[in-house]
């Protein structure tokens, strides 16, 4: 499939903008991990039912991505993506509005059936309009959108939770979506050339098509490894750092600030050693390290706050970054013809992943008497046993000719 041609600026703009949308979908599910602790007072739930909580959005997100799957190629992107940020919008508000548990509960499945396709939207368009070769620096530029949801987002948000209530990091949201959705309109080209295909299949059949090819099937299990990995153990930080590590909740902002300024650096860096070196390898290599900050994070004892900072900056450096080759991997593993169904049913898998794994972190923790959190480690090591596997599965995946790195031309005398 052609690319479409954009001028340098309009290319910017587009990226900015993409990476607004996915700025505000992370932050609407970034946000509740910090505020689990008053989740979970204001709601009398377990830490279970709070991972449940947040498994509610994921799995919702994936069903409607599956759901998606075979009709994202049958629409035009630009205004398919502007529907549902729409309606992901409206459903942060129900968010925001919500009253008791169940409200919030029902706002929060709304949420995630229409902001599960916009990952996957992003993801298509992208990869419909950047040539590979230049796919590693853009999905950088865009995935850079969770260290700015954690530098600036979520410690904004945290800060008007606690100067007011709850309910005020999801308005925030709601205001960022109708900026972003303005930008949206203006900044994206019209992208029809899919539409253009021959091979048009029934809405089934073609998600069979999409699933029976190997490439894909690899694909869809790398991803769900590498999702595995983190989000055993993401869920449940703050709770962990308040009740075992004696954290202030006045100081978690300061992690959350001081983590996502290190990925807002590394993630542009990481971008572009992964079109240097090779998507594969620098996936390769920063999965393999990615056990040493699980384990020192679910082990480590009550600790000065420069200690905890020093340990969540490379958590969050070497996490967050092993997500940008990754999802740069994905989207060139899938058949062009059908990437919108193939990024659909991918994202759906990564929203599945992260509810599961939310769902047995949180079966695997106890609390103790004294209220500690008990069997946090355990995350950490599924999750690195996730994470080599997750290496072996990607070296499965066929990727073009011209993922490999590209030798350095000598300058001309």
């Amino acid at each position: 499939m052609s690319h479409t041609s954009l001028t340098p600026t309009r290319e910017r703009m587009l990226l900015v903008t993409l990476a607004g949308i996915q700025f505000t979908y992370i932050l609407d599910f970034m946000v509740m991990m910090p505020l689990g602790p008053q989740f979970t007072t204001i709601f009398q739930i377990s830490d279970a039912q709070f991972g449940a909580l947040v498994s509610a959005y994921t799995f919702s997100a994936g069903a409607s991505g599956l759901a998606a799957s075979a009709y994202l190629d049958r629409f035009d992107r630009k205004r398919l993506i502007l529907v549902l940020y729409v309606l992901f919008a409206l459903s942060t508000m129900g968010c925001a509005l919500a009253q008791s548990y169940g409200q919030f509960f029902v706002a929060r499945v709304f949420a995630g059936l229409f902001g599960g396709v916009l990952s996957a939207l992003i993801q298509t368009i992208l990869a419909d309009v950047i040539p590979f070769e230049r796919r590693g620096r853009a999905m950088g530029v865009v995935m850079s959108a969770f260290s700015v949801s954690t530098v600036a987002g979520v410690p904004l948000g945290l800060y008007l939770a606690a100067a007011f209530s709850w309910h005020a990091p999801f308005w925030l949201v709601v205001g960022m979506c109708a900026v972003f959705g303005v930008m949206a309109y203006w900044a994206i080209p019209p992208l029809r050339a899919h539409l253009n295909q021959p091979d048009q299949r029934s809405v089934w059949g073609e998600i069979v098509a999409t699933v029976q090819e190997r490439n894909h099937q690899w694909s869809f299990a790398f991803t769900t490894a590498s999702i595995v990995t983190g989000f055993m153990i993401i869920p449940y930080i703050t709770i962990y750092l308040e009740a075992n590590l004696r954290v202030p909740n006045t100081d978690i902002p300061l992690l959350y600030l001081a983590g996502g300024a290190a990925t807002l650096i590394s993630a542009r860096w990481i971008g572009v050693l992964t079109d240097r070196l090779g998507k594969r390898l620098v996936y390769e290599r920063l999965a393999m390290l990615v056990g040493i900050p699980l384990f020192v994070l679910t082990l480590m004892p009550p600790s000065p706050l420069w200690v905890l900072t020093i340990v969540y900056v490379v958590f969050f450096v070497i996490v967050s970054g092993r997500m940008i080759p990754s999802m740069a991997m994905v989207t060139s593993a899938a058949n062009p013809k059908r990437r919108g169904t193939f990024m659909a049913i991918s994202g759906a898998v990564q929203s599945f992943a992260m509810g599961l794994a939310a769902l047995v972190g949180g079966l695997l923790i106890g609390r103790s008497p004294d209220g500690m959190v008990t069997g946090y480690w355990l995350t950490a090591l599924f999750g690195t046993l996730a994470s080599f596997a997750s290496v072996w599965l990607a070296r499965q995946i066929k990727l073009p000719e011209s993922s490999a790195p590209q030798p350095v031309k000598p300058a001309a005398d």
